[in-house]
């Protein structure tokens, strides 16, 4: 069994270096690269002034932020939904680890390894050179509904890139495990169409009977300098 966890951050500026924080952490479970429909998501204080500019883009008040947990209180349930030996799937990766780990830093965890993440805006660099790779560009290039997007938010975002990650390579695969069920004295493969039970029959004969062999050699008899003959044994 393959796990994966697709996530996005949202925070109140471009660098942790200079105080920026974390202000939303959303989550959404692959398995086998289906989605499970478990999702982890919660907004957090940052405990410091929310920029105007993360209003407008995130929908985030510093009201609204302020009795929300701060990162201490909420990062064990985050790395228990995460567990540490799923991978984790992030649009531009960099961003996200950089402040995931500037945070739990601070709460004295040694960090994240980068082993781990599967970052999928190298992917689409990779597919689609030259194009843009946005979100919302993959989001428009295979067809993912992303109308609902009137802000940043991180689960959101996560249930998109969830969509996109899985057009990425090579799109939903759902019931192609081999598991097997019973269905009306039926064997249905999970995913597929019934396959029904049939008597068994004994493999038909397939040697010529002697009439044939006969009528063979006959035919061979009459074939004038045929062109087996005029090949030798061993050239």
């Amino acid at each position: 069994m393959t796990r994966e966890i697709v996530l996005d951050t949202e925070t109140t500026g471009l660098d942790p270096a200079q105080g920026h924080r974390i202000v939303e952490i959303g989550c959404v479970e692959l398995v086998n690269h289906i989605p499970t429909g478990r999702t982890w998501q919660t907004y957090l204080n940052p405990e410091r002034d929310v920029p105007p500019e993360v209003v407008a883009v995130h929908g985030l008040s510093a009201e609204f932020l302020s009795d929300k947990p701060v990162f201490a209180q909420a990062f064990p349930e985050f790395l228990d939904f995460i567990e540490h030996d799923s991978f984790l799937v992030i649009h531009n990766a960099s961003f996200d680890m950089k402040f995931l780990n500037a945070e739990l830093k601070k709460v004295g965890h040694p960090g994240l390894s980068g082993k781990r993440v599967i970052d999928t805006l190298q992917i689409a660099r990779e597919k689609f050179p030259g194009a843009p790779s946005s979100l919302d560009a993959l989001c428009k290039r295979f067809s993912v509904d992303n109308t609902g997007r009137n802000f940043h938010g991180a689960l959101l975002d996560s249930l998109l890139l969830a969509e996109v990650y899985l057009a990425l390579m090579g799109g939903r695969q759902q019931g192609l495990s081999l598991g097997e069920a019973k269905l009306d004295g039926a064997t249905l493969f999970s995913g597929g169409a019934p396959i029904r039970e049939r008597p068994f029959r004994p493999a038909r004969p397939h040697a010529p009977s002697d009439q044939e062999n006969a009528a063979h050699a006959a035919l061979l008899e009459r074939l004038t300098d045929p062109v087996w003959k005029k090949i030798s044994v061993g050239s």
